[in-house]
């Protein structure tokens, strides 16, 4: 049972290398991404240094040791830095851009139904994740937010997995909480909100231009 829970665990986050990372099983990945993000959180943070001339001067390094290397091994006949041919492949292109489409797709739905249809629920859903958002982003500032993300990252996937059937059993007991909570705002409060007028058009206009096709097909018919 306990192998079976793990596997599903890992499958959920996409059972390859990311997974691995996360769960810990290639190790060695995880204390690389964890010293890399802690080496970046001090430098910025810490240090004062600015990203973009950080960028600009690692990339600096890199370019001077490949050259200096290129040229050494020319007159010393030494071989070339060994860099492999690098090529972005067509097949991760449009995964990621059907993975993007279908974000921005979805993001188009929730405008639509708040801008168009005046959904009262969504609007409600969407400002109080953004007040969400800017509450938490106004005690920290966004690489501080990023090196909290790898943290958790790092963290709560493998603790999921150790510790899964308490976290579930927790997880259904507040998702009880949530639902009972909703279904008394629900029925005391927005379901009392009156439906927009222009909603209550678009769902009439189709019953009246069907009662118009019916009526000019009869008098084809009659004819």
């Amino acid at each position: 049972m306990g192998d079976s829970r793990r596997s599903s665990v890992h499958q959920a986050l996409g059972g390859g290398a990311v997974a691995d990372v996360l769960l810990w099983k290639r190790w060695c990945a995880g204390v690389v991404l964890l010293a890399t993000a802690a080496t970046l959180w001090f430098l910025f943070e810490q240090a004062g240094y600015n990203l973009l001339s950080f960028v600009a001067i690692v990339l600096l390094l890199d370019v001077v040791i490949l050259f200096s290397w290129a040229k050494s091994a020319t007159l010393l006949n030494r071989p070339l830095p060994p860099l492999p041919h690098l090529e972005v492949s067509e097949e991760s292109v449009l995964r990621a851009i059907d993975a993007t489409r279908g974000c921005i797709n979805h993001a188009l739905s929730v405008a639509r139904d708040i801008a168009v249809d005046g959904n009262f629920k969504v609007f409600l859903q969407v400002a109080f994740g953004l007040w969400v958002i800017s509450y938490i982003g106004s005690f920290f500032n966004f690489l501080t937010l990023v090196g909290i993300a790898v943290l958790l990252s790092l963290s709560v996937p493998v603790l999921y997995d150790k510790y899964q059937d308490q976290v579930d059993d927790k997880l259904i007991r507040a998702h009880k909480i949530i639902q009972t909570t909703y279904r008394k705002l629900d029925d005391n409060i927005l379901r009392k909100i009156p439906i927009p007028l222009n909603k209550k058009r678009r769902l009439s206009r189709p019953s009246s231009s069907c009662c118009v096709l019916n009526i000019n097909v009869n008098y084809h018919s009659a004819w």
